[in-house]
């Protein structure tokens, strides 16, 4: 492994400079990292635009902000449920009229080890729906108007790709033959990752200036494992977050932020804590395994969202 490019200590917000006049998008940004990645850039004087689905909660989290932030922060909130296609649709035309500019679209959002298979309104298992198709829908309707700002699409990943199938699972796409809550998960975080590399091909090719990152947060104490997991999951998760080899969420938020901040970054690198399994660790360049850049897989994945979000992708 190379030597981190931001020296022992790793990437630390120290690094981000003033970010007055830029605006950030930020699925799931009213808990975990998704909200400490919204104090570090309010701090620096952006402004966040996050996408929620629970408006008591972003309205809690939008008051907490401006309290430890300041009461001049520049954050507000546009209801969105990855869950339900529509409302991805309906929060895209939303963000088109009212945010001017968009420096970096933050896909934070996610959903884990739900215990038993359940699915989006519109039909989906929901790890894929809420954690792929949501998003890829929605970087669909806004990719125009990143592209307008030359801004970046930032895709929050996770470990977990590479401890499930490594591929995708085409002939049954809602795991109705083999439904396991750790496996499913990883499985749409690894489509994630294909289809953000997929992306940056397509890009290159149509020349568009829109730089998309690929980055994950490591072991965190975020509220990704729900009430609803497997009773296992949680207890260990429980005895695992009291040791060191779990972080803070603010930690945690360290790599999407620099995703959507630090200048000249390798766009077909994957970003992450770099130390023990790359649960934590000075944030740096991670190791990634090979089948997350199979093209062929990519291009049929990308297909396949195509027809499952009823809308085309065209770069």
């Amino acid at each position: 492994m190379n030597t981190n490019q931001f020296g022992k200590e790793g990437w630390t917000p120290e690094r981000v400079g003033n970010l007055n006049g830029k605006t950030y998008l930020i699925t799931g940004a009213n808990a975990g990292a998704g909200f400490e990645a919204s104090k570090i850039l309010l701090s620096k004087g952006a402004e966040v635009v996050m996408l929620n689905r629970n408006e008591q909660k972003s309205n809690k989290a939008i008051a907490d902000l401006k309290k430890e932030v300041g009461a001049a922060a520049k954050v507000s909130f546009i209801k969105m449920d990855l869950a339900e296609l529509s409302s991805v649709r309906s929060a895209a035309k939303e963000v088109i009229k009212r945010v001017s500019n968009i420096d970096a679209l933050i896909c934070n959002a996610a959903i884990a080890q739900v215990a038993k298979q359940t699915f989006t309104a519109d039909g989906i298992e929901s790890n894929l729906g809420v954690n792929h198709y949501g998003h890829f829908l929605l970087v669909n309707l806004l990719f125009d108007k990143v592209a307008q700002s030359k801004g970046r699409i930032v895709v929050v990943a996770s470990e977990g790709y590479k401890m499930g199938l490594k591929t995708i699972q085409f002939e049954d796409m809602n795991f109705d033959k083999n439904y396991h809550p750790n496996n499913t998960y990883c499985h749409s975080k690894l489509a994630q990752m294909m289809f953000a590399y997929e992306l940056q091909n397509r890009i290159k090719a149509a020349n568009k200036e829109v730089q998309v990152y690929v980055c994950h947060p490591g072991a965190s104490k975020t509220s990704l494992i729900r009430k609803d997991a497997p009773f296992m999951t949680r207890f260990m998760w429980s005895i695992m977050s009291s040791l060191p080899i779990v972080q803070s969420a603010e930690k945690g938020a360290y790599p999407e932020v620099m995703c959507a901040t630090e200048e000249n970054l390798n766009q077909a690198a994957y970003f992450g804590p770099t130390g023990r399994l790359q649960w934590t660790g000075p944030v740096g360049e991670c190791e990634m395994e090979s089948f997350v850049k199979d093209r062929a897989i990519a291009k049929k994945l990308w297909t396949v969202s195509e027809e499952q979000t009823g809308e085309p992708f065209q770069v």
